[in-house]
């Protein structure tokens, strides 16, 4: 996007929806499991480890995808849809794209999930939480967020870099998830089983 005739306007906007669609899923994810039963911290917790066990799941079978969706030559992956479609799109477009990878895309919310669960299970008091959903959002808008400002402070040094990046991610995409959505699920896995 950062490579695209209109990257400026689109570029804020995309940032501006990842960051709301991060937010929505994990304060929404929050609420629902401060929802569930709670007990001392000393007890066992059996639905939230069920809960944490059923998504670490969800995540090993995507982290499996992902594995096998990887090139398996030095060929040109194909591009995405939507990533084809970039050069064509509006600020209003790039909002909304932004907000469904985020908020919407199954692995991104599976992680806002798991996040949500981690916060909303601890018995936090409210200030607690939101400093924590700020902290979380702060993490999981940066790999966006980093690029945008990059480009818009030096826009011209950042374009051999950007294209080299964009190379790269092409690439060892579906790796990169994959060893991310492990790593997470395994992770997941082991506190829902200390939760009994």
């Amino acid at each position: 996007m950062l490579l695209s005739p209109k990257a400026r306007g689109t570029s804020i906007a995309f940032l501006i929806g990842w960051v709301l669609g991060v937010v929505v899923a994990v304060v929404v994810l929050t609420f629902v499991s401060s929802l569930l039963p709670g007990s001392d911290n000393d007890a066992s917790k059996p639905i939230n480890g069920v809960i944490k066990i059923i998504l670490g799941a969800l995540l090993l079978l995507l982290a499996t995808k992902q594995w096998r969706s990887r090139p398996r030559t030095s060929a040109e992956p194909p591009l995405p849809k939507w990533m084809a479609a970039i050069d064509s799109m509006t600020p209003v477009r790039g909002l909304l794209l932004g907000f469904a990878l985020s908020g919407v895309n199954p692995k991104n919310l599976l992680l806002g999930a798991a996040a949500g669960m981690a916060i909303g299970s601890e018995g936090l008091s409210a200030g607690e939480a939101s400093l924590t959903i700020v902290i979380y959002t702060l993490i999981a808008a940066s790999t966006v967020a980093v690029p945008v400002i990059a480009y818009l402070v030096a826009s011209n040094q950042m374009a051999r870099p950007l294209e080299e990046l964009r190379t790269w991610l092409v690439h060892n995409n579906a790796t990169v998830m994959a060893v991310l959505l492990l790593v997470i699920g395994v992770v997941l896995i082991g506190k829902g089983i200390g939760s009994f």
